[in-house]
């Protein structure tokens, strides 16, 4: 598809022309890929000459590239200090476009009956109504100077729409699951949008610093590949079809292990590449993966500690983690819990207490569940504050069968006697 913009006018001096702009939309399809097997040089047959658009619609991700060319229709004046400059106007600010009609000092000249052109892009990266406007000036026969201005609107398209959940697995651990739907809407200013599937070339996610990311594959065990299989593995997406993909992120330097992932921390973002039918490409990313607050539902693997510590590093800056702090000033943290018990049969349990608090704290550990054997109080002494620690070893003897769940943790303040109720430590399954 493409867009002819024409001016032009009556000649005021006879020896002087009018030139001819033409504005056209172009696209260069990537058909081939770098691989074992493809023409020398990575090249397509069709040598990356420019194509007609996939559809009138520019899709967010897209680079938006077009023609420009001035053209002197008259065969006896030349055009003289002929300069062009276009600039891209999207919903929320404009961009220069640079080309070599506008970067000649005091212009150029086009003789008649010829012409000059250039090629301008930008990568789109709003969705919405844009105007590329270009204008075109150049010199009258009486020494002044002449101008026009042409506009090229057209509607960027978001094509995926990109859902995602962060669940926490740990002090330092995320996964995140994003999923990638195809769904152009059916609204007028989209009628123009191709209806031709697209083609997930490339999935990836950009972790911040001091994060890994690593992208979760389903597969199973000895089973034999076939076509069905290879079909269903595709990641062709028809209007109205949706992808899921699974990353893990961890901290894998000393810092950020250390300090861990806590809540509002941003983890990083998904990031996918395209490709229509006609080859051309694109890239989108998700927004910023943010890691959500703690579930004080369970100990084991929330959390906790982490958001904790954060809490208490920046309470004069976010106030909002005050009440986090005061629900639980000193938190009891399974070290390494059994993942399964053997019925009546003892079994040592370490756990780390953590004073959060600002000032120094002698609290006393408490194991007030059914599962707890022998000595299930322990004095620790006194806790040093933001941060101080220390390791009590508790024992657990399992009476049922089944996955049951270790709760009945409370930490007691020897000085005022309030106590602080601990959420449900871990679950077990017990044989």
């Amino acid at each position: 598809m493409t867009e002819v913009i024409t001016s032009s006018s009556t000649l005021d001096q006879e020896t002087t022309a009018v030139p001819t702009l033409r504005v056209m939309r172009l696209q260069s399809p990537e058909l081939h890929q770098s691989v074992a097997g493809t023409l020398e040089e990575g090249y397509s047959v069709l040598e990356r000459s420019l194509c007609l658009p996939d559809s009138l619609a520019v899709y967010v991700g897209e680079c938006f590239t077009a023609y420009l060319g001035i053209l002197n229709t008259s065969s006896n004046w030349p055009i003289r200090r002929l300069r062009v400059s276009a600039q891209l106007q999207t919903p929320s600010q404009r961009w220069q476009l640079p080309s070599r009609l506008e970067s000649v000092t005091g212009g150029i000249d086009i003789e008649p009956l010829s012409g000059k052109d250039a090629i301008v892009s930008h990568l789109i990266e709003e969705q919405g109504q844009h105007i590329l406007r270009v204008e075109v000036a150049y010199m009258t026969a009486d020494g002044g100077s002449k101008t026009f201005r042409k506009f090229y609107r057209f509607q960027v398209i978001a094509p995926l729409e990109i859902r995602q959940s962060i669940f926490r697995c740990g002090d330092s651990c995320c996964f995140v699951t994003i999923d990638v739907e195809y769904n152009l809407s059916s609204s007028s200013e989209n009628k123009t949008a191709s209806e031709t599937p697209l083609v997930i070339s490339e999935a990836s996610f950009v972790p911040s610093d001091g994060l890994e990311a690593l992208r979760i594959h389903p597969s199973r065990r000895n089973e034999s590949i076939t076509a069905l299989s290879l079909f269903d593995q595709c990641t062709i997406l028809n209007k109205g079809s949706c992808l899921r993909y699974l990353f893990r992120v961890e901290a894998v330097t000393p810092e950020a292990i250390l300090r861990g992932i806590s809540a509002d921390d941003v983890i990083g973002k998904a990031v996918f590449r395209w490709r229509k039918a006609m080859g051309e490409t694109g890239e989108c990313s998700s927004s910023p993966a943010i890691c959500p607050p703690v579930d004080t539902s369970m100990v084991n693997r929330s959390g906790l500690s982490v958001d904790l510590a954060a809490a208490a590093a920046t309470i004069s800056s976010r106030p909002d983690r005050q009440e986090l702090l005061h629900r639980f000033p000193v938190t009891v943290e399974p070290i390494d819990p059994p993942p399964k018990l053997i019925l009546n049969v003892p079994q040592k349990v370490q756990f780390l207490v953590v004073n959060h608090a600002e000032q120094s704290l002698s609290v006393q550990w408490q194991l007030r569940s059914s599962l707890a054997c022998g000595r299930h109080f322990q004095s620790l002494g006194e806790l040093a504050p933001r941060g101080g620690s220390t390791v009590v070893t508790g024992r657990l003897l399992a009476r049922d069968t089944g996955l049951l769940t270790v709760d009945g943790c409370v930490v007691v303040d020897l000085i005022s006697g309030q106590e602080w109720f601990q959420p449900a430590l871990f679950q077990v399954m017990v044989e």
